[in-house]
């Protein structure tokens, strides 16, 4: 599975952006996604994560309420709208995948990915 994830860009506080991440290959609807971010001089941390089947997600609670994960199984591509942006949220934002079994689980750990996009930056300023 390859990940190209693209929509990062420049935008002011309380402004919204809508990341997209386009997979390769046949396996998409057997893989659970995710997205994380990574800030200048921080580790990399989860931001939310979508089962295989669309019909779970999970967020971080610094973004719960604001962002919302979705995925289109027929065009390969999941997708994280990001509302009400805060200059804490600027990062480097990446997009993981991992094959899973189960239609309904959500995967959050970073070790349990095994696939990742290339990162997108995203910068809000204040």
């Amino acid at each position: 599975v390859q990940l190209q994830a693209c929509g990062g860009g420049l935008v002011q506080a309380g402004g919204s952006l809508r990341l997209s991440c386009a997979a390769s290959g046949r396996f998409f609807s057997s893989v659970a996604m995710g997205w994380f971010r990574q800030a200048p001089g921080k580790e990399r941390e989860f931001v939310a994560g979508i089962s295989r089947s669309g019909g779970s997600t999970y967020y971080a609670d610094s973004v719960k309420g604001r962002f919302t994960i979705s995925r289109d199984n027929a065009k390969n591509t999941v997708f994280l709208q990001m509302n009400s942006l805060r200059p804490e949220d600027t990062a480097v934002y990446y997009c993981a995948a991992r094959m899973s079994v189960d239609p309904s689980t959500v995967v959050f750990g970073e070790r349990d990915y095994s696939y990742w996009g290339q990162g997108t930056l995203v910068t809000v300023s204040s």
